[in-house]
C-alpha cells in the first residue's frame, strides 16, 4: 500500500534537508565530496539503464546538438555542486541552504524570456522580495564574527544561479527524453567535470577516509533516492500550493538539523533569520501559479 502523497512529501523534504548536515559532518575537501556524491548517484542509476532497453535506445538516438546541450547542463550541475558544497565549508548551513534554494527567482525570469511562460504581478513581487532578502542575509552577516562569511554566502548564491540554469535546461529536455536517461547522461557528465575540477585544483581523489565515503553514499541514498526521487514522484499527486510550500521545507529542515545535532550546533544569526525569512516568502510568491507544475529541486 502506497502512503498518502502528503506523507511522501514530508519524507522527501526531511531526506533532502539531511544533505547539508551530512556534508558539514564530512572532513574531505568540498570538491571531493561533490565528486563522490555524483559518482554514487550515477552508479545507483546504472541498473535502470542496463535492464531497460528503451532507455538505452533513447540515449543512442540523441542528436549531436542534444548531446552538446546535455553536456552543458552536466557542466552547470558540476559547477552548482562545487559552489554549494564549498559554501557549506565557509558559511552556516542556514545561510547556504537558504541562498542556494533561491533558484526559483532565477528560473521564473529565464522561463519568461526563453519559454514565454507568463509572470504574474505576484511573481514579480516575490522576485523583488527575495532579492531584498538576499541583500539582508549576505551583507548583514558580512563582518560579523562566526561562520557566516561573505565568500561562503556569495558562493551559495552563485550555486543557486547554477541550480536555476540546471532546472531551466532540464525543463527543456524533459519534453524530449525520459527522466532516467536524462539524469544518467547529465550526472555522468557532471561526474567527469567534477573529476577534472579535482585534478585542476590538485585535490587527490584517493585521500578520503572510509567513514567519509560511507557518509557520502548515505547522502546519495537519503537525499538522492528518498529525497529528490520521492519529491519528483509526488508532483503528479499533490496540489501546486503544497509543492511550493514543500520547496521551503529544505532550508527550514536543514537549519533545524544543524541546530539540534550536537556535533554541528550552529545557531543562525539574526540577519540569517530575518533575511532568510524574507527570501522564503519571496520564493513562495515567485513559485505560485507561474507554471502548472511546481519547480523541482536539485
Amino acid at each position: 500500500m502506497i502512503p498518502k502523497p502528503s506523507i511522501i512529501v514530508f519524507i522527501a523534504v526531511i531526506s533532502v534537508s539531511a544533505a547539508a548536515v551530512i556534508i558539514v559532518s564530512i572532513e574531505a575537501p568540498a570538491l571531493l565530496i561533490s565528486l563522490y556524491r555524483m559518482v554514487f548517484t550515477t552508479l545507483l542509476i546504472i541498473p535502470f539503464i542496463v535492464f531497460k532497453r528503451r532507455y538505452q535506445q533513447e540515449i543512442l538516438s540523441l542528436s549531436k546538438k542534444s548531446l552538446f546541450l546535455l553536456f552543458s547542463i552536466g557542466f552547470i550541475l558540476a559547477v552548482h555542486f562545487a559552489l554549494w558544497v564549498t559554501s557549506l565549508k565557509l558559511t552556516s548551513v542556514a545561510s547556504s541552504v537558504i541562498l542556494v534554494t533561491a533558484h526559483p527567482i532565477f528560473v521564473a525570469p529565464l522561463s519568461y524570456f526563453l519559454f514565454k511562460e507568463k509572470l504574474s504581478k505576484l511573481n514579480l513581487i516575490g522576485i523583488s522580495i527575495s532579492f531584498f532578502g538576499v541583500i539582508v542575509l549576505v551583507y548583514g552577516n558580512h563582518g560579523l564574527s562566526g561562520i557566516n562569511s561573505l565568500e561562503g554566502n556569495l558562493m551559495a548564491f552563485l550555486g543557486g544561479i547554477a541550480a536555476g540554469l540546471y532546472i531551466v535546461g532540464g525543463r527543456h529536455f524533459r519534453k524530449q527524453i525520459s527522466v532516467i536517461p536524462y539524469v544518467f547522461v547529465v550526472y555522468g557528465v557532471s561526474t567527469i567535470f567534477l573529476f577534472t575540477f579535482c585534478l585542476l585544483s590538485a585535490v587527490s581523489i584517493t585521500q578520503i577516509s572510509i567513514g567519509d565515503l560511507t557518509l557520502i553514499l548515505l547522502m546519495a541514498l537519503i537525499s538522492g533516492i528518498f529525497g529528490h526521487t520521492l519529491y519528483n514522484w509526488s508532483l503528479a499527486h499533490i496540489k501546486t500550493t503544497l509543492a511550493s510550500v514543500a520547496l521551503l521545507g529544505e532550508p527550514i529542515g536543514s537549519t533545524i538539523l544543524a541546530f539540534i545535532l550536537p556535533w554541528i550546533r550552529q545557531i543562525p544569526s539574526n540577519y540569517t533569520l530575518i533575511g532568510g525569512g524574507i527570501i522564503l516568502i519571496g520564493i513562495y510568491l515567485t513559485s505560485r501559479n507561474y507554471e502548472k507544475k511546481p519547480l523541482i529541486t536539485l
